[in-house]
């Protein structure tokens, strides 16, 4: 229904219900020529007159009479229904769906999720774990994370973490057949074991700061991978050098299952963000997810 029909009924059923366009127009808070106004306007698009009227009183005509009778109901369940959007859209109970890769999973959701289903018991949420550029909202989904370099465009992103450092690993048996490289070039003459981005397709960048500027260097190697968990797990077993987020191996590199290398070459990466479309903001699902996964960015 139009935007100016909806305003014209229900002015109508207004004056209907309260027996005068002085009463409508106290009940719609407007005054009393703009109900005359309005009444007319919308008996005009209708071709037809919904009361007659004198100085005292108004009275509906056939057609007004039949007009009330069959909606009468409808403000009512329209206002009923602009109300459960109102306590929806503040609720802090239902169904949140987040898409986020593994190592956001890892560092911002696993240790504090006891604690969010604790604040918020009757929340449910939907997690998949994907590494992709997934378009959320034709995938049906209220949020996303993702490093702040790859964010989707039109949404809105708050940080969740502050920048993380990136780490080249190696296990210390690859390492002693294969020597530690003490240059980015030094890799050229490495097993490195890359990764495919899911999106792209496009196999990532191996990038480095050397003397303050950012250089990128064509590994090779016999293994390609679409999964970091897997890059990771491959080169535990010995099977090259692979990358990570730093805090997503530091268990590893504390225990001497990894070792970094070039660690004075790594680069830094901006942190993960959460990101929705901007007719989410107010959601209270998605506020109150955003103010306690985000509150030690």
């Amino acid at each position: 229904m139009p935007r100016v029909e909806l305003s014209g009924l229900q002015t109508f059923l207004a004056i209907a219900e309260h027996g005068s366009l002085r009463s409508a127009a106290r009940v719609l808070g407007v005054n009393p020529p703009a109900v005359s106004l309005q009444l007319k306007a919308f008996e005009d698009r209708l071709g037809t007159a919904l009361f007659t009227r004198s100085t005292r009183s108004v009275m509906m005509t056939d057609a007004g009479r039949a007009l009330f009778l069959s909606t009468r109901h409808l403000i009512g369940a329209i206002e009923e229904a602009l109300d459960t959007a109102r306590e929806t859209g503040k609720a802090r109970s239902g169904q949140l769906r987040v898409t986020l890769p593994y190592r956001a999973w890892q560092l911002i959701i696993a240790p504090r999720l006891a604690a969010f289903e604790a604040a918020y018991p009757r929340v449910e949420l939907d997690l998949s774990i994907d590494e992709g550029l997934t378009d959320i909202v034709s995938q049906g989904f209220h949020a996303g994370i993702r490093l702040g370099d790859h964010l989707q465009d039109d949404m809105i992103a708050r940080r969740l973490t502050s920048p993380l450092n990136g780490a080249y690993v190696a296990a210390p048996d690859y390492l002693d057949r294969h020597g530690h490289p003490m240059h980015p070039r030094d890799l050229l003459s490495h097993s490195c074991i890359r990764h495919r981005q899911i999106s792209s397709g496009r196999i990532a960048e191996w990038r480095f700061q050397v003397d303050g500027s950012e250089i990128s260097v064509d590994v090779s190697g016999k293994l390609v991978l679409n999964d970091l968990r897997t890059v990771v797990e491959a080169a535990r077993q010995g099977l090259g050098i692979g990358w990570s987020l730093r805090a997503g191996v530091a268990e590893d590199l504390r225990r001497g299952d990894l070792v970094e290398v070039l660690p004075q070459h790594s680069l830094r990466r901006p942190g993960f963000f959460v990101f929705f479309p901007k007719s989410l903001g107010r959601l209270g699902l998605l506020r109150a997810f955003v103010d306690h996964f985000g509150s030690e960015a």
